[in-house]
């Protein structure tokens, strides 16, 4: 959650490390802090709240020029947002500092050990253990990098730890085990980072870490051992976006920008899928077709927004592949005992591949003899790192804490999922496939449409600014859009929001309708079996108790229309694509309203972009 950067090399360390933060800061703005090495000292400056707080206090105490430094933009665990809780952390002499992301869960026992031996730790987190555990290991004759090896043998969690020391400012140095961190190579400077995004202003040459590694860096050198001080070769790899990538473009929010780049974004991940043949091939599909054919129940594993697109891809997959699909929270999946062999495939779909909860259910399912594969958009990360084999969705940057463009991408990643396996299992004829990535090839263009219609959206949010509850209903495809809806305003405008499972409305949902509540409900396109008709009625059920109907429907749908209040045209899609182009206006529903409201869209309080800890 938390985000790091370090940094060795001819520039000016703090501006650095300040501007990799300020890139960092949507995953985590409770506090940010930086330290750096000067005249044999080390130097720093922390502030609760959002960067905005440590920019003014350096204004009035700046810091010294520096060729080393680090920094850190804090989501909280262990300790309240204060100035004191936040990082660097330093030990005694205030000779090394450390920031840290992630939870170290043995620092109770560590902290009352260093206690007992006479430290005095000032702050109420876990990460001021390491700091002074560093510091028994200098004084004892160990340089940083030799100290933090020692010291992550001792520590259990998952933690990502940069330090650096008064007394070797030539050097930072920094640690891994369950939690992101990547290695930036310039020339004459090297950087540490818990995202790429921290440094592309300066190199777009990364290096992997693996699990439970320690990284040196010099102004001129990378360092890689595991734990135990044995080298190891990291991967390199080059980063295929920029900066302008990562900056909002001249919109208000990072999220809005998302939004419109959601055309391109579906795009790039159809880009390159089909072979010389027309056949569909995926990158880095590791797993023999001889293996999917062995493949008798999927299970999609993800959180949040990412589970809703699993939810999607269950209908997609079954309907393709006659294959059983189950869809699992991931923080739930290994503590049911799950049945899981050999013959499962597990799909773990996670935007940012350093999700705990998913990695940690990954890992469950590999011990279990479980095939994998992730279904992410970076480059390089823990879970595909870990899988069997990955669908990257080469979405490019999501800064925005609330996912849009990624859960679009997401989807449609798990159709070509679906579609390989058909294609494999040959449960589809290849004229079948190739016309249904044909309609996913138009899909772009029908999103750019719906993103060209929204000022009615705009307007209905502005209208609704002040509503305290706001209800969503959807049948197949169309429920896990609901849920998506009413997950994006709850995460953005902070009020009640619900979706349902349109044919449970009589179950139960039903009581919280009354007069005024706006109402959401996404309808099946026409032909759908009767569910559309079916929809058709609950429309009448909640307009009968004085809801607001707002309706997503085709575009041509007269049978809907005298039963919307106010009606939200979709382009004729198939049914299964449906999502695609109906969570666009959800998306911009729930970021207009929060503005409206005055709300901080792209940091929404209390959230963090990557969940890197249980």
């Amino acid at each position: 959650m938390c985000g790091i950067v370090g940094y060795v090399g001819e520039q000016q360390a703090l501006g650095v490390v300040v501007d990799g933060l300020r890139r960092l800061e949507y995953r985590g703005y409770d506090s940010g802090g930086v330290a750096v090495a000067a005249d044999g000292a080390l130097h720093t400056q922390k502030r609760s709240g959002k960067l905005a707080n440590l920019d003014k206090a350096l204004d009035e105490r700046p810091l010294p020029a520096s060729s080393a430094g680090v920094g850190h933009t804090r989501w909280a665990t262990h300790g309240s947002p204060t100035d004191r809780n936040a990082h660097p952390h330093l030990d005694c002499r205030q000779r090394l500092a450390v920031v840290h992301n992630g939870i170290i869960e043995n620092f109770a026992a560590l902290r009352a050990e260093l206690e007992r031996s006479g430290h005095d730790l000032v702050s109420d987190t876990d990460t001021e253990v390491v700091a002074h555990l560093l510091e028994v290991e200098v004084t004892r004759g160990a340089d940083l990098t030799r100290a933090m090896q020692a010291v992550c043998g001792r520590l259990e969690g998952a933690f990502t730890l940069v330090a650096t020391s008064a007394d070797d400012p030539s050097r930072v140095v920094g640690a891994r085990r369950n939690s992101p961190l990547v290695v930036g190579l310039g020339e004459g400077e090297n950087f540490l980072a818990s995202d790429v995004a921290a440094f592309i202003a300066h190199t777009r040459e990364a290096m992997e870490l693996g699990q439970d590694q320690v990284v040196t860096i010099t102004a001129d050198a990378v360092e890689v051992t595991d734990f135990a001080g044995n080298p190891v070769d990291a991967a390199r790899y080059h980063v295929d976006w920029d900066l302008s990538a990562a900056e909002k473009g001249g919109y208000d929010w990072f999220m809005r920008k998302e939004i419109y780049e959601q055309p391109r974004a579906v795009a790039d991940t159809l880009l390159g899928r089909r072979g010389a043949e027309g056949e569909l091939q995926l990158d880095e599909m590791r797993l023999s077709d001889e293996e999917l054919r062995e493949i008798d129940k999927i299970i999609v594993i993800a959180c949040g927004t990412a589970f809703y697109a699993g939810l999607v891809a269950k209908y997609a997959i079954e309907h393709w592949t006659r294959v059983p699909c189950e869809v699992e929270l991931a923080s739930e999946f290994r503590y049911r005992d799950p049945i899981l062999d050999k013959a499962t495939l597990v799909v773990a779909i996670s935007q940012s591949g350093e999700t705990m909860d998913t990695l940690m259910a990954i890992r469950h399912a590999r011990r279990q003899r479980s095939r994998v594969l992730a279904i992410c958009n970076t480059n390089g990360s823990t879970i595909p790192r870990e899988s069997d084999a990955v669908i990257y969705t080469h979405a490019g940057p999501e800064i925005g804490v609330a996912s849009t463009k990624g859960f679009l991408t997401q989807v449609v990643a798990c159709y070509l999922l679906g579609l390989y396996l058909a294609q494999v299992r040959g449960t589809k004829y290849g004229d079948e496939i190739t016309w249904i990535l044909d309609k996913l090839s138009q899909m772009p263009t029908e999103i750019q449409q719906v993103l060209d219609s929204m000022e009615p959206v705009h307007a209905l949010a502005r209208d609704l600014a002040q509503t305290q509850s706001v209800l969503f209903l959807g049948r197949h495809t169309g429920y896990p859009v609901a849920l998506e809806g009413a997950l994006k305003l709850k995460e953005l405008a902070y009020i009640h929001a619900e979706g349902f499972a349109a044919g449970e409305l009589k179950h139960g949902p039903i009581a919280l309708v009354e007069k005024g509540v706006p109402v959401f409900v996404i309808v099946p396109p026409r032909g759908r079996d009767s569910l559309h008709d079916k929809v058709v009625s609950n429309i009448q059920e909640i307009r009968a108790r004085g809801a607001r109907t707002i309706v997503l429907a085709e575009e041509d749908d007269d049978v809907v229309a005298p039963y919307a209040d106010q009606l939200v045209p979709l382009p004729k899609v198939p049914t299964l694509m449906q999502p695609l182009v109906a969570t666009v206006p959800l998306q911009v529903f729930a970021c207009e309203l929060a503005t409206a409201r005055g709300h901080d869209v792209d940091q929404p309080r209390n959230l963090a972009k990557s969940v890197t800890v249980e």
